[in-house]
């Protein structure tokens, strides 16, 4: 048996970790100034963030992708000698993704077993990657399923953002008052699942980086996570933040590791340049 695994571009998943883990990502579409670009394909973080160059603000969308890339993608797998399937997911709460998924699940040639993470960002990368180690450690496919979920239960993150009107016109902060936050100050926010939250209202890029720290050291101590942390960057005006993060949290005793990603255009487009922060996992 052999089982192959899907994730979805929303994941913020490294293209060069998906390829050495043998993780096929399927691209959401990001429509920018009426034009549309599949992610991780003909447009990443880098060119994203350009549209924002010289003061210019785009009109962005995103949606998910059709049924049949997701079938496409499933029989490419099969074709390679997947016998199962696990598509790890973006929240069905904030895509519609998953039902993409579903639909082509319904018609492909071997057993898919979808997940709903309940989360977004590299929280569906976190959970995927719970999924490899069970797998690799003789999990079957409902095995898989399980320790992805019961990592999405406890995956958190807290992060900053540069554009704090694109997360309440989003419709992802519905009773979190980000524009209030922001009118005080420097929100931190937190999420775990689909549940936003404003951690704290700072006046210095440098207290965010302390109430992270901190949020992150408190989940690895207390919640249970597994001392793994991502940090993410978006563009150059949020690396100094990412690399801040990633100072403080070296060699702390509770983190067992720190890894790397970009915040690209799916992300991007509902936080905007500037946004950094961090996953637990």
């Amino acid at each position: 048996m052999m089982i192959g695994l899907v994730v979805d571009s929303n994941s913020q998943l490294p293209a060069r970790l998906a390829r050495r883990l043998g993780i096929t990502i399927v691209s959401l579409t990001v429509q920018v100034d009426g034009v549309d670009y599949q992610e991780g394909i003909d447009l990443n973080a880098d060119s994203f963030y350009e549209f924002w160059s010289g003061g210019h603000s785009p009109t962005i969308t995103t949606s998910q992708p059709s049924p049949g890339a997701f079938s496409t993608a499933y029989e490419l797998l099969v074709e390679s000698g997947a016998t199962e399937i696990l598509s790890v997911h973006v929240s069905e709460s904030m895509s519609g993704t998953l039902n993409s998924a579903r639909l082509a699940a319904a018609s492909a040639s071997v057993p898919v077993r979808l997940v709903d993470t309940n989360t977004a960002s590299f929280g569906i990368s976190c959970c995927a990657l719970a999924a490899v180690d069970a797998i690799r450690d003789g999990a079957d496919l409902e095995q898989a399923a399980a320790v992805a979920e019961q990592r999405a239960a406890t995956v958190g993150t807290a992060f900053v953002v540069g554009a704090p009107w694109l997360v309440e016109s989003s419709g992802r902060a519905d009773g979190v008052d980000v524009h209030g936050a922001a009118a005080e100050g420097i929100p931190v926010l937190a999420m775990t699942g689909g549940d936003l939250e404003v951690l704290a209202t700072v006046n210095s890029l440098e207290s965010a980086v302390i109430s992270m720290t901190n949020y992150a050291l408190t989940r690895c101590a207390v919640v249970g996570a597994g001392g793994h942390i991502a940090v993410g960057t978006s563009d150059a005006s949020s690396r100094p933040v990412a690399e801040a993060l990633t100072e403080a949290l070296t060699g702390r005793p509770a983190v067992t590791d720190i890894v790397q990603y970009r915040i690209g255009p799916s992300i991007g487009a509902h936080t905007g340049p500037g946004t950094s922060g961090l996953f637990v996992y």
